[in-house]
């Protein structure tokens, strides 16, 4: 086998979730770098376009499609637009996501039913629509963004704990269903990463303490960290790893 470009997504399109901004914007950046055309998601016109604008100002090729994916006749028309006028989906990324803390016993139900509906409904109802047309090619990558909260929880986060170990279980149900089509499904599970999302932990000194000391890496880590072992995923490299998550956690969960 050569292996000279094993790593080579050129030809390959991929759809990045929630890709206006955050992991989701860095996860796209290092595919197209890697090869990949790119179509951008989110919920903002403005922001999804602009952030276009930036990507193919870099020399990359870049396109976008604004729809909500907890609407699934939203998510329906979108993807057949997209496989209609971008181009066939190679590969696709299930980043969206939203954070709501509360304790459980403070958490409402709207709380509740939006991380969930977001988190683990979404990623269902984007891959559902997509796996429809990578199983008439014979050919596809699924890779879902679950979290080191798939495998473990803390207080106040309930809610995201839940919708992130379902997405860790739906990778694998995914994988049962759709392997023998030739689609390679599996995750990445971040750890403590520098994010919009987690800007309050990080300003709270008692708890940036706490996880620097936790983490064996002893820092927080970077979204373009993230983006090697999406490249992975996303090419002839992981042609036969299916249903698994990657954790990419600085050592955390390796540590007690």
């Amino acid at each position: 086998m050569k292996t000279d470009n094993l790593f080579d997504l050129t030809g390959r399109r991929a759809l990045v979730t929630g890709s206006s901004r955050g992991i989701g914007l860095a996860l796209a950046r290092g595919l197209g770098l890697a090869g990949a055309a790119l179509v951008l998601n989110g919920r903002n016109p403005e922001t999804l376009q602009k952030t276009a604008g930036l990507l193919n100002a870099d020399g990359l090729q870049a396109e976008w499609k604004c729809f909500d994916i907890t609407n699934e006749d939203e998510v329906n028309e979108a993807i057949a637009a997209i496989e209609s006028e971008i181009g066939p989906i190679d590969i696709l990324i299930n980043n969206a996501g939203i954070q709501r803390r509360f304790t459980l016993l403070e958490m409402e139900k709207t709380a509740w039913d939006e991380v969930i509906g977001t988190n683990l409904t979404g990623a269902f109802l984007v891959s559902r629509a997509v796996a429809k047309v990578m199983i008439g090619r014979k050919t596809g990558k699924i890779i879902n963004i679950c979290s080191l909260m798939s495998e473990v929880a803390r207080p106040t986060v309930g809610n995201y704990t839940a919708a992130k170990g379902g997405l860790k279980m739906l990778t694998r149900a995914m994988t049962v269903e759709w392997a023998p089509h030739n689609i390679q499904i599996n995750g990445i599970g971040p750890g403590y990463f520098e994010t919009e999302m987690t800007r309050p932990l990080r300003e709270n000194k008692e708890f940036d303490t706490w996880l620097r000391s936790r983490t064996p890496a002893g820092r927080w880590g970077k979204p373009e960290e993230l983006v090697g072992t999406a490249i992975f995923l996303a090419s002839r490299a992981s042609d036969f790893l299916n249903g698994q998550i990657i954790y990419v956690d600085g050592g955390l969960l390796a540590s007690v």
